[in-house]
């Protein structure tokens, strides 16, 4: 796949007192995206409960280039930039633009799969592999051991 966007609306409730988008909602962006991401492809937050695994995050950082007020045009879009072969580990990057072609801000996720029964860390099974086989990878991506 060479890319999955998704739009975004900027909502008054996501701004802050200096009127430009609250620093949380990037974040809230960048897990929407994930997970919409996740449903489109064969694994759905059901599908995730039948095989007992979620996504938990390690790292979450958010770089911001320029300030994204009330009416802009917000898109949002993910990369793998790298993984373990098994994609028990990974790390995901997204970009997101305003009116286009502004780069607002990026996110990157360092991530991993929990096993929700032993509450401990676990390799996916095959379905989650599957998922991650589909996803977009970033120029530069790589295996990780």
């Amino acid at each position: 796949m060479k890319e999955f966007i998704k739009e975004v609306q900027v909502r008054w409730s996501d701004l802050d007192p200096n009127v430009h988008l609250r620093h949380s909602v990037y974040y809230d962006w960048g897990a929407f995206c994930r997970i919409a991401f996740f449903e489109e492809h064969n694994l759905s937050t059901e599908s995730m409960g039948r095989l007992k695994i979620g996504p938990i995050l390690f790292r979450e950082e958010c770089v911001f280039r320029k300030e994204i007020r009330l009416g802009d045009k917000v898109a949002i879009d993910l990369q793998v930039v790298k993984a373990k072969r098994d994609y028990s580990r990974w790390t995901i990057q997204h970009t997101i633009t305003k009116n286009t072609d502004a780069i607002a801000a990026i996110i990157t996720v360092d991530g991993a799969w929990l096993d929700v029964v032993r509450r401990k860390l676990g390799t996916p099974p095959a379905e989650v592999s599957d998922t991650f086989s589909e996803m977009p990878k970033a120029e530069g991506f790589h295996w990780v051991d």
